[in-house]
């Protein structure tokens, strides 16, 4: 199929974008009106479909379950004990709604870590994002359960998935993965060239923990057990020092920012976003699970991580408007090796559209800093794509209310 934007604002000027499949064509003034689909971009800018850097997609069916707890005691509490009735169809549902919101703000592709990956699979082929699907790997540093999801992941990579989707290992800590499980996974990883994802120095306790049970911080435990490297994508990482900062650097290890969900768990805010890009750390931004910080609106994440590096570091030109939106955007697409994250012909064809019509917008003296600090919870997207295909239009994304009723009585029938 063959899509035509025509007077679309990209980069404060006017111009069209076609769109042959799943590609950007052509970028220019002018393009002439021959496309199986011509939208009308009057009044509207595009940018690159932001990218989620992390988050667990499912968790929508936790969404405003279980507040103002410690993660240790939330995750003991809250989610695992619940997460365990989860089914195949209820996974389905969650992550059907997850992508309904990541559509509605503008997300094209997420970084995905749960469980009943099979569902997880089918939920995202249905509604068309992109993603790197993480089949979560937990122990408990028992040798018997390490043995059934070594064999869970062997047959969740052997599942037949479509070019828009990635598979990924992911471990989910070191606290519940065990080293010698942790050594699987990258031996796995490095033979079928794929990403490693997990979670990382989120919290106070797992790092004194770390300390006390391995003998070194957490970073350096993986370093001991050889899983730096540059397809390794760490969640987090509150909690490093220079020296670890260092240790990320030298084996590009990718690193994501979860801002929202730090600050409401309680885990920290002094994320060392400066020290890491000085290094040249990869940074992206991710919303992390709706169980932990209630939406998926990467933009509202985004906006946050810029707002929380300004006020602890006394410094307001600390992470300015065009790195926060890379972070979400260029960043991400490094992060997660796809040809994404910008505009350009060759590129794939991930885009949102944005309704300038809006006090958001008005005046648009700097279009950047009105998307990042004044359009709120995603409303201004208007129209999606990815991979050339429309997943949104008007603002309308096809059997939402269906989508919307299935998550709600699934929920329903999970907690009560």
């Amino acid at each position: 199929m063959t899509i035509l934007i025509k007077n679309i604002q990209l980069d404060q000027q006017t111009t069209d974008i076609f769109i042959d499949g799943k590609f950007i064509k052509k970028v220019g003034k002018g393009l002439p009106d021959k496309a199986g689909k011509v939208i009308d971009g009057t009044g509207k800018a595009v940018m690159p479909g932001f990218i989620n850097g992390h988050t667990h997609s499912a968790m929508t069916l936790f969404r405003g379950f279980g507040d103002d707890m410690p993660l240790e005691q939330w995750l003991n509490e809250k989610i695992w004990p619940y997460e365990k009735n989860l089914t195949g169809e209820d996974v389905y549902h969650g992550v059907r709604l997850a992508c309904l919101e990541m559509i509605k703000t503008g997300t094209t592709c997420f970084n995905d870590m749960y469980m009943t990956y099979p569902a997880v699979l089918r939920a995202v082929e249905d509604m068309g994002l992109r993603a790197t699907l993480g089949a979560t790997i937990f122990d408990f540093f028992r040798p018997e359960v390490a043995a059934q999801f070594k064999r869970e992941t062997e047959q969740n990579f052997a599942v037949p998935r479509s070019e828009r989707i990635s598979f990924a290992l992911a471990p989910h800590a070191i606290y519940t993965v065990s080293g010698g499980t942790l050594q699987w996974v990258r031996d796995f990883a490095a033979a079928n060239r794929l990403l490693i994802h997990l979670h990382l120095a989120e919290t106070q306790t797992e790092y004194r923990n770390a300390v006390k049970d391995f003998g070194l911080s957490p970073v350096r435990y993986l370093h001991k057990l050889k899983l730096l490297s540059p397809h390794l994508v760490l969640a987090h990482c509150l909690y490093v020092d220079d020296e670890e900062i260092q240790l990320l650097a030298d084996h590009d290890v990718k690193v994501v920012h979860n801002p929202n969900s730090n600050l409401k768990i309680g885990s920290g805010h002094a994320f060392r976003y400066s020290e890491m890009k000085a290094a040249g750390i990869t940074v992206g931004i991710g919303t992390d699970g709706c169980g932990s910080s209630n939406n998926l609106d990467l933009l509202e994440a985004a906006k946050i991580a810029a707002l929380l590096q300004k006020g602890w570091r006394c410094d307001p030109t600390v992470m300015p408007v065009g790195e926060a939106l890379q972070c979400i955007t260029g960043n991400g697409a490094r992060i997660l090796q796809v040809n994404a994250g910008k505009i350009a012909p060759g590129a794939l064809a991930d885009l949102c559209l944005i309704d300038l019509q809006s006090y958001a917008f008005t005046p648009d003296f700097h279009f950047a800093s009105n998307l990042l600090y004044s359009a709120s919870h995603g409303s201004c997207v208007d129209t999606v794509l990815c991979d050339g295909r429309i997943l949104m239009e008007n603002r309308r994304v096809p059997d939402e209310e269906a989508i919307l009723e299935n998550a709600a009585r699934t929920a329903r029938k999970l907690m009560l």
